[in-house]
């Protein structure tokens, strides 16, 4: 039998806490994008809030709060696998208790570990590379991460930002975080006109990029390891690459 959910964690430990109280998951995946073949079941699992929280609950309790946020930032994954690898680890798990947090090379363990770690690390690399702009009554800036990564950077400015108002803009899937100084939410975003520049800000952002391109030293230029920690995919919102010559 194939679960299908609507795309939301509380829906993908809804699918998880069916597969174990009523008939074991041959695999879950999402109702938008799944394709119907005539030799495997499917149904479509409602998301439910209560249930959900018994299973992690369960992973907390039963596993450890590692596996939890490893499961979690595996679901934030640009993984097309990725419920089917949560699945299969979570059922390995509920076997092994905490000890599958020392086992890394399992085949079941590791394409988490790696996962993982990929999403860790992209958020992680943006909290350094967010470039905001002022528009006079927000503070603006846009990314195009490779994970669904908004929700592991909102406390982190929410707190560097304090007092601020501000909008985190994922523009390849229309989501943002919006906080208006204090609380943050995740909300559905879609940019239909571009966002003005205040003439402050444009002024420092002509300097930013000024002093980006002539800081550097000519012989000293290493454009391969420069990619190796600002990928391309990244500059074009950017103010220094995309004002300069660099990018």
């Amino acid at each position: 039998m194939d679960y299908l959910y609507d795309g939301s964690f509380d829906g993908l430990l809804t699918s998880i806490y069916y597969s174990y109280y009523e008939q074991r998951a041959q695999g879950i995946y999402p109702e938008a994008s799944y394709q119907f073949n005539m030799f495997t079941p499917s149904t479509v699992i409602q998301s439910d809030p209560v249930l959900a929280a018994r299973v992690y609950d369960a992973i907390d309790r039963k596993i450890s709060v590692y596996s939890l946020m490893q499961i979690y930032y595996v679901y934030l994954s640009n993984n097309t696998a990725k419920e089917n690898l949560i699945l299969k680890y979570l059922q390995l798990g509920f076997q092994l208790g905490p000890k599958i947090d020392s086992i890394h090379s399992h085949p079941e363990v590791l394409p988490i570990r790696q996962t993982a770690k990929k999403v860790s690390f992209e958020a992680e690399r943006f909290l350094g590379l967010l470039r905001f702009t002022d528009t006079r009554s927000y503070l603006y800036s846009a990314l195009e991460p490779d994970h669904n990564i908004l929700i592991l950077l909102a406390d982190h400015f929410a707190d560097r930002l304090a007092g601020e108002r501000f909008i985190i803009h994922d523009k390849k899937r229309s989501l943002a975080i919006i906080c208006n100084k204090k609380d943050w939410y995740l909300s559905d975003f879609s940019e239909e006109a571009a966002i003005p520049d205040s003439e402050t800000e444009q002024l420092y952002q002509e300097l930013w990029a000024k002093y980006f391109t002539r800081i550097s030293i000519e012989n000293r230029k290493n454009k391969k390891l420069q990619s190796h920690f600002i990928p391309q995919r990244y500059r074009h919102n950017l103010v220094e690459f995309r004002k300069s010559e660099l990018l």
